[in-house]
């Protein structure tokens, strides 16, 4: 592997104090990934603290918040044929980028990787490995690990030409539970995407969840089945969460969120192909015989 395999692509806003913490990881990592920060308009001095400290890193800064989106500018800076997604708290283990690459080099039609996640200064594992690992889509003949059509962006790797073949992060939802739309995308244009246990990212977020979040993630699961799944599953979706909405503030605030978004939403749908479809049946199936919820893709 060359050291500009994988670049490293990190989207920000207002988050100094933790952007620096992750950038003095990744830029002692033996890889030396090139880094891009996309600053999403911050107000807090980021792009000051940048020039300042790590003028080794290339900044793009946009004149306003743009979401996931912005990790899509950050993958069109760099001109290397992986990309690591980290966020302004996480970063990559020594020689898991070297992993990676490896995996996309020996399958060409490996389009994501999602990590093994160690979470804290503890590195306790992300409880979502252990749902990744098991995912009942199972390995592929021509994949090196377990079929999901769910990751964490903030641990993942992502072959740059599927990510651009597959139109990256979507507009309509911005951010919030955004993977597994990007998932549903790669795999309807035949890309694969896997777990791999050897591959470890650390995740390190603040103590209490940011504000607003959990709606966001409500409000774009729902925006997610009109985007890309059967009318019939996007309505018994869309009566879900009005049901919660009787008596839950945070599921009023999602469906209000989703509905105003809805006519973007139905301007871009486009069905998955049958296959990927069944595989997120199977799955949806899987959540539900798990915890007795909607399904979420993993």
């Amino acid at each position: 592997m060359t050291p500009a395999a994988v670049g490293v692509v990190i989207a920000t806003r207002n988050r100094a104090p933790s952007l620096a913490r992750t950038l003095r990881h990744l830029t002692r990592l033996p890889e030396r990934p090139p880094v891009v920060v996309v600053d999403n308009a911050s107000t807090d001095g980021t792009p000051d603290l940048l020039a300042r400290d790590f003028p080794q890193v290339q900044v793009v800064r946009l004149p306003a918040n743009r979401g996931a989106l912005a990790r899509t500018v950050g993958v069109r800076a760099l001109d290397t044929p992986y990309v690591a997604f980290s966020d302004d708290d996480s970063w990559w283990a020594p020689d898991a980028l070297s992993r990676a690459a490896r995996l996309f080099d020996a399958h060409p039609r490996l389009g994501l990787v999602s990590a093994h996640t160690l979470v804290g200064p503890s590195a306790d594992p992300d409880p979502l490995n252990d749902v990744l690992a098991v995912s009942p889509l199972g390995p592929a003949t021509d994949l090196p690990g377990t079929q999901v059509l769910g990751f964490l962006a903030c641990a993942s790797v992502v072959r740059r030409s599927a990510y651009l073949d597959a139109g990256g992060f979507h507009p309509v939802l911005f951010f919030g539970g955004e993977e597994t739309l990007l998932a549903y995308d790669l795999a309807a244009r035949g890309w694969g995407v896997i777990h791999c246990a050897d591959v470890v990212a650390h995740h390190h977020p603040a103590p209490s969840p940011r504000t607003g979040r959990p709606v966001t993630v409500l409000r774009n699961a729902l925006l997610t089945a009109w985007l890309r799944r059967p009318l019939p599953y996007a309505l018994a979706r869309t009566r879900d969460l009005a049901g919660q909405a009787r008596h839950d503030a945070r599921a009023r605030q999602a469906l209000r969120g989703a509905l105003a978004r809805l006519p973007a939403a139905l301007r871009a749908r486009r069905p998955l192909p049958p296959p990927v479809e069944r595989a997120a049946r199977t799955l949806d199936t899987a959540t539900r015989e798990t915890t007795g919820a909607p399904g979420a893709p993993v």
